[in-house]
């Protein structure tokens, strides 16, 4: 799961203070200037620092924690998230109670390709997410292939996220898989935007209107609730997860077209499972 990251606001004061001093000290030489400045915007003090998700890469998911002081609950934190779901030893809990959502169906969105995933953007949010009285607003959704999360310890070809926040801050995830099939109507709109975006990094494209209803829930769906993290760095905790228990289906084709649109060398962006810790892991059945 993405999360936005304000690393670069970090830098920002730094930055800041050596343009100050390079635009006074070759304020006569234009083309020194700019050469400077451009080196420094470029550089790795207002880039975000980079990671991958190759297993033997330095800066893979074994080694996330290290990359920035930022990142170190990668490493260290206890309540990580994907986790393996085990059905055998979840506990089934009524008073969870059905899943209460209200996503909007006429909302403006934008696509980006961040280099790791295909992320879109609901622009003032998609609608909302209610857990325990709290309501946690749309934000925007991602794909992770293969799947992030496992169930009796089966990898699905395709994992969505959908990612809700309140204003302070809390984040919650509905987490749904999607299995080899009938292509995904979801994707199906958006495939076209996804080619356009495929070999570019960080540009936004306006799509027009996406309802988030498209994408298929259920109408009063099984599902596993536990408390987790963001699954790519900083890895933050105390995110709620609801993992869909009903499977949907996705076509080879869409499948490929995310792949391919991901500039990681390893061609894949799912981290690896991540120790469940004794952690309570809850599953939701309607009344028959």
């Amino acid at each position: 799961m993405y999360s936005f990251t304000i690393y670069k606001i970090q830098c920002l004061p730094i930055t800041l203070l050596i343009y100050i001093y390079i635009s006074s000290s070759f304020r006569r030489k234009t083309h020194t200037y700019i050469y400077i400045w451009r080196y420094l915007k470029e550089s790795f003090l207002c880039e975000e620092p980079e990671f991958t998700y190759g297993e033997k890469s330095p800066s893979g998911p074994a080694h996330w924690g290290e990359i920035t002081p930022e990142w170190r609950i990668c490493s260290t934190g206890k309540s990580q998230s994907p986790i393996n779901i085990l059905d055998g030893r979840v506990i089934i809990s009524p008073e969870l109670g059905r899943l209460r959502k209200e996503h909007k169906a006429s909302v403006n969105a934008t696509l980006i390709n961040n280099g790791h995933a295909m992320m879109l953007q609901w622009v003032n949010g998609g609608g909302n997410l209610f857990i325990n009285q709290t309501s946690y607003q749309l934000k925007q959704c991602h794909w992770h292939s293969p799947s992030e999360h496992t169930i009796n310890g089966r990898r699905f070809d395709l994992e969505i996220h959908l990612v809700h926040q309140t204003p302070d801050g809390k984040t919650a995830v509905i987490g749904l898989m999607y299995e080899i099939g009938l292509p995904d109507p979801f994707l199906s709109k958006l495939e076209k935007d996804i080619e356009a975006l495929a070999h570019t990094k960080g540009i936004k494209k306006d799509v027009g209107i996406i309802d988030p209803n498209l994408i298929n829930l259920g109408k009063n769906p099984q599902y596993y609730r536990y408390i987790g993290s963001l699954t790519t760095p900083p890895c933050n905790e105390n995110v709620i997860w609801t993992i869909i228990k009903k499977v949907n289906t996705v076509s080879i084709k869409q499948v490929q077209l995310l792949k391919e649109a991901i500039q990681d060398e390893a061609k894949k962006n799912a981290r690896p499972i991540q120790p469940t810790n004794n952690r309570l892991i809850k599953l939701f059945k309607p009344k028959a």
